[in-house]
């Protein structure tokens, strides 16, 4: 993986140092890992100097020995400072021993402290903004990238596959939630890729729901949302169930509703599909019978290294969907002291000449009674 890494940092230098006397740090956690690979240490930042030269400049992690040693990148260099250093510091008075006059920062992720001990430590050295240039650069997943996803969506579906065999009535949300995450790691996960969610009754169909006590019930709606991490790439999928052996009328209705919605967003999915046009495609079937308002600001994001990338699917998002870009699509409809339906999918944006979106959560979406 040291190539990968090596050829995103040179895309990143051709498309952001034009001039020599340039450099640039990267200090948002998934990026650094993008660019520099799994073993940089928390903390760590990269720096891209204006000679060519790239170098992680971290904290030593106690047990793991020198980070020199834990990451095989011919292509980077190791700098490692006492645990009371800034390293974003440091690497800003590299860049200024290699002769940088401009050291563009990713400004969005540093908080203003640590700005202006950049900007009051180098007075000699331009501060301009790097903008999302990384995150732009990370849309679209290598076969690598996918691979990975993939792998956490079936580890995500072994694990709610187990828990639907088991028997649910009279346990509580928390417990199911601690159940699934941990089911997520005996299936080789690294762990949740978000905290797991889920929602019986009038919780159901909540986005973001906080597990609690409230125990499952006959008759219920029960929602599940979860996912996991595997190799620092996370998926997601939610689903939701009836618990007894026949759903009520406008449970089914609400059901159906909501799938169709969810089908339309899915269906939506090309390179070149306007994002707003995606969300617009869901968002239309919640509208028409009269449950838009419901469906929130977003209808999918993005997935990656982080679980909220982009690209986002909503009303005013611009931009296109592009090939081999993970996002989720997933509308829910919540009637407050009823409950609701969440159903939401992990896709990989395809041309249809090779068979359309990759769907890569795969448990079914019927409406099954537990």
């Amino acid at each position: 993986m040291s190539e990968v890494h090596a050829a995103r940092r040179s895309r990143l230098r051709a498309r952001c140092m034009p001039a020599g006397s340039a450099a640039v740090l990267i200090s948002r956690p998934a990026n650094v890992r993008y660019l520099a690979g799994p073993a940089a240490p928390a903390g760590s930042v990269l720096l891209l100097g204006p000679s060519g030269e790239d170098v992680l400049v971290s904290h030593p992690e106690p047990g793991r020995g020198s980070a020199r040693a834990a990451l095989p990148d011919d292509g980077l260099s190791w700098s490692e400072l006492p645990a009371e250093a800034d390293p974003a510091v440091r690497a800003a008075s590299l860049a200024a021993e290699a002769g940088a006059e401009v050291l563009a920062l990713e400004e969005h992720h540093l908080t203003v402290a640590r700005h202006r001990a950049l900007a009051g430590g180098f007075p000699r050295i331009r501060l301009s903004d790097l903008g999302c240039a990384v995150e732009e650069q990370r849309l679209v997943k290598d076969e690598e990238e996918i691979a990975a996803l993939r792998v956490a969506a079936e580890i995500t579906d072994r694990a709610l596959g187990e828990l639907l065999e088991s028997i649910l009535v009279g346990r509580t949300e928390r417990h199911l939630a601690l159940e699934l995450e941990r089911r997520l790691v005996d299936h080789g996960a690294d762990g949740p890729a978000f905290p797991t969610s889920v929602g019986t009754g009038s919780n159901s169909g909540l986005a973001g729901h906080r597990p609690t006590d409230r125990r499952v019930e006959e008759g219920d709606f029960l929602s599940v949302r979860l996912g996991a991490r595997f190799g620092g790439y996370r998926c997601q999928i939610g689903r939701t169930f009836v618990i007894g052996t026949s759903p009520a009328d406008w449970q089914v209705e609400l059901y159906d509703l909501v799938f169709a919605a969810q089908r339309a967003g899915r269906e939506a999915l090309a390179p070149g599909a306007e994002c707003r046009a995606v969300d617009r495609a869901a968002r239309q079937v919640l509208d028409a019978a009269g449950h838009g308002q419901a469906l929130g600001p977003v209808t999918g994001h993005g997935v990656g290294l982080e679980i909220g990338e982009d690209p986002r699917l909503s009303p005013a998002a611009m931009g296109r969907l592009g090939a081999c870009v993970p996002v989720t699509v997933e509308p829910g409809v919540h009637l407050p002291g009823r409950g609701g339906v969440r159903i939401d999918d992990t896709l990989v944006v395809r041309p249809m000449a090779d068979g359309g979106p990759e769907l890569l959560t795969i448990t079914t979406k019927e409406l099954l009674a537990l």
